[in-house]
């Protein structure tokens, strides 16, 4: 009888990305992670606040990624904020390229989980940086939205 495994259900979001910019497209990736990391990313122990991306003689890499290191790594333990390599399809990759010479556009990474056959994976959001008056509309229909639905509970 086979022993099965449940995989942790593990979600790191980065929530002030939709409050500072606008997201135009989104892709998931896959990320070479080395055997420590994606231990700690098991644990919960990443953040991705200050991430953003960038290309490299036509490679994506994730930078500023915090991935803490591994309680019980020992000497293998691996750099936090190291450039990690985002693994996407050629066409992918091609296409974010295009896109991302167009003034103001950045890619940053949205939301790091772990898929259902045990892989990290990172989404990343081809964005553009709001303005201050879209961001207090975006609060603004935040607020309502709140309200609304308080109102409807009643």
């Amino acid at each position: 009888m086979a022993k099965e495994t449940k995989q942790p259900n593990v979600t790191i979001k980065n929530k002030k990305a939709s409050f500072e910019y606008e997201f135009i497209d989104t892709y998931e990736a896959g990320m070479q992670l080395m055997g420590t990391e994606i231990k700690s990313i098991r644990d919960s122990k990443a953040s991705i606040k200050e991430g953003y991306c960038v290309f490299k003689k036509g490679e994506l890499y994730v930078k500023n990624i915090h991935i803490s290191e591994y309680k019980e790594g020992s000497y293998n333990n691996h750099e936090p904020k190291r450039d990690r390599k985002l693994l996407l399809h050629k066409r992918e990759l091609e296409k974010l390229s295009k896109k991302k010479t167009d003034v103001g556009l950045t890619i940053i990474p949205v939301k790091m989980y772990i898929n259902s056959k045990g892989l990290a994976k990172l989404q990343i959001a081809l964005a553009k940086g709001k303005k201050l008056h879209d961001k207090r509309e975006s609060l603004k229909a935040k607020d309502d939205k709140r309200a609304m639905d308080r109102a409807m509970k009643i």
